[in-house]
């Protein structure tokens, strides 16, 4: 019997893990941060050393807590470390300190928006379950070249946040989606950076395919250390395709670990599948179980975030937004506050602040780092948010302004430019450069009727009359020649129609 890809689901679960935020290791006092010498940010616990003692890091432990608040996880009274023993040169100890049956994040979910049938439509949402999240230690890193290896153990001992779903993904657009939606909430929490070109957001992902209806798993495979999210999605695609192509030739899929090239886009095995003993776990003799007081819990709870999808409805159902700027000011925590602050300033055009934030500001800023980062010494600095010249009640002025009448959407435009270079008031620079648009309705209503009795408009009227509505926009344009470019537009289409009717 022929089959199909569509006679086939697959099933993903991810295993992400996320370098948190902190200023020390995760056992150690040592400093990390990324572009050091190598083997630069060490001590004796890091390596390990005779005689020395492991000491939690409370900063570590409290990220933690507050990733499992964001995604509404249960918080357990009681956490605690265990020793996962292997021998490879990255890991200095030969052994690792992570979380084995206390995590110190259990449950959870985290919501996803899948694309929509354009980039205008919002997507399918859905819910994708965490089964727990675990605080351990990260390994060193290793570069091969010819025949050996060196190893920086920079990375070792830096605090790693293991976040593992349950295998409720069902194809490559939904892993990319929880990755993206993963990012995001990360970073608005400050709980992490998750920068992937530098390694501080790795995964783990955990693919098997079943007959479409099945409730039986089907035999796993894990792909390890997948460094982008375009990884993620190019082997859930390659992995499933391979596994159904040996299952309709009549061969079983092997449990076993492995490998992803990127220039290749394909996959390999690295070794069998290994199990839980075969690591010997047991309890580190070091390190106490940690008590987390309650006391801790509703404190941190209070720097938990608005989420992102309730941030994104409420600006499309309340403010009226379009989806297309909603989801672009959600994805940026910093941007969405400073663009609640303009609206604060003038709350009754929230979808002209957002047309300015999502396009001209973002544009303009984007254009400041793209300089910054060209090899022209003469290069101004970047602009970001935080020392942007336009300030939210400036921007919500010049929006203002334009609501008025003052100035024309035209107009605001060329202000706008001003503003980003010299950080004055839109009042001001629309008074330095004499924009204010002429709305004088009874100078204008003569201009017009003067206008519309000239001949040579006379066959632009008669195709309005006829109905085209086009041909009124012929009229307009002698109307501001005769005003120097200064006449409301939209009182100049208003008395039009009115003297044409």
């Amino acid at each position: 019997m022929s089959t199909s890809p569509s006679d086939w689901e697959v099933v993903i679960g991810l295993e992400v893990h996320v370098q948190l935020h902190t200023r020390a290791k995760v056992f150690a006092s040592s400093p990390w941060g990324f572009g050091k010498e190598p083997n630069e940010q060490v001590d004796p616990v890091v390596l390990g050393l005779p005689g020395t003692l492991p000491v939690v890091n409370r900063e570590a432990v409290e990220k933690s807590i507050l990733f499992g608040l964001v995604v509404g996880a249960e918080i357990p009274e009681r956490c605690a470390w265990d020793r996962k023993n292997y021998f490879y040169p990255d890991n200095p100890k030969n052994y690792q300190l992570t979380q084995k049956d206390f995590p110190v994040v259990v449950g959870g979910q985290v919501e996803i928006e899948l694309p929509g049938a354009s980039r205008n439509v919002m997507g399918e949402h859905k819910f994708i379950r965490i089964h727990h999240a675990h605080l351990e230690e990260d390994v060193g890193k290793l570069s091969h070249a010819g025949s050996g290896s060196l190893v920086d153990y920079n990375r070792a001992g830096v605090p790693l946040l293991e976040i593992v779903t349950e295998p409720d993904l069902r194809s490559s657009a939904e892993a990319e989606a929880f990755l993206r939606s993963l990012v995001a909430m990360l970073t608005q929490a400050g709980v992490a950076d998750c920068d992937m070109e530098k390694g501080q957001l790795r995964c783990d992902c955990n693919v098997s395919v079943r007959r479409r209806g099945a409730e039986k798993l089907g035999t796993r495979t894990e792909t390890k250390n997948l460094n982008s999210i375009s990884s993620v999605r190019d082997t859930v695609i390659y992995e499933t395709a391979r596994q159904i192509r040996e299952l309709e030739a009549g061969r079983s899929i092997t449990q076993e670990t492995r490998g992803w090239n990127a220039e290749l886009a394909r996959g390999y095995v690295l070794r069998d599948k290994e199990d839980a003993h075969d690591y010997r776990y047991f309890p580190d003799p070091d390190i106490p179980t940690l008590k987390i007081s309650r006391q801790t819990v509703t404190r941190l709870a209070k720097q938990v975030p608005e989420n992102l999808y309730d941030r994104q409805r409420r600006y499309v159902e309340k403010l009226g937004l379009p989806y297309t700027a909603a989801s672009v000011l959600v994805n940026d925590r910093a941007l969405a506050e400073w663009f609640e602050l303009a609206v604060a300033a003038h709350p009754t055009n929230p979808s002209g602040i957002a047309n300015l934030v999502a396009n001209d500001l973002l544009r303009d800023l984007a254009a400041s780092a793209g300089a910054a980062g060209s090899f022209d010494e003469a290069a101004p600095a970047p602009v970001s948010l935080a020392s942007c010249p336009i300030k939210p009640a400036q921007l919500a002025g010049l929006v203002k302004l334009t609501d008025d009448g003052v100035i024309s959407k035209q107009q605001a435009k060329e202000v706008f430019a001003e503003m980003f270079k010299s950080g004055q008031d839109a009042a001001a620079i629309v008074d330095a450069k004499g924009l204010r648009q002429n709305s004088d309705t009874g100078e204008l209503e003569k201009i017009v009727q003067e206008v519309i009795a000239d001949p040579a408009v006379a066959k632009s009227i008669a195709e309005y009359r006829a109905g085209n509505e086009k041909a009124i926009n012929a009229l307009k344009g002698p109307i501001m020649k005769r005003t120097q470019g200064k006449a409301n537009p939209v009182l100049i289409d208003q008395l039009l129609r009115k003297f044409l009717a």
